[in-house]
């Protein structure tokens, strides 16, 4: 048995080469980032509503929803992510687009907004 046959996941390590270890880990901080991020984003939505802020509650349940949901999607998409990253070097392919970045970012700057609403009014 091979060692690359022992690593998981096999869709990743079962093909191409083994790239520099160099990117390897760069790939993996990136990933890690993602999931400090996506942790971030639930706990301020579990924040917005134990700590009750503004005077609106169905406002800042909708908002405190969305942003626990918004961290869980980024955390599944983080791994997913690392996934084609991880593949896309061992097959020597170029890396993948960052498709979702616009939607991220506009998911993010709503959440801002929604965020300031709750607190001004």
């Amino acid at each position: 048995m091979t060692e690359d046959s022992k690593r998981f996941p096999r869709s990743v390590y079962g093909v191409g080469n083994e790239p520099d270890s160099r990117f390897t880990l760069a790939n993996e901080r990136t990933f890690l980032t993602w999931i400090q991020t996506s942790l971030a984003i639930i706990a301020s939505g579990v924040a917005i509503e134990e700590l009750q802020v503004g005077d609106n509650p169905a406002l800042r349940t909708i908002v405190s929803i969305l942003m626990i949901l918004g961290g869980a999607f980024l955390a599944a998409y983080s791994y997913a992510r690392w996934k084609k990253n991880e593949r896309a070097m061992r097959l020597k392919l170029p890396m993948p687009s960052l498709g979702i970045g616009f939607v991220l970012s506009t998911i993010t700057a709503a959440a801002a907004l929604f965020v300031s609403l709750l607190v001004l009014f």
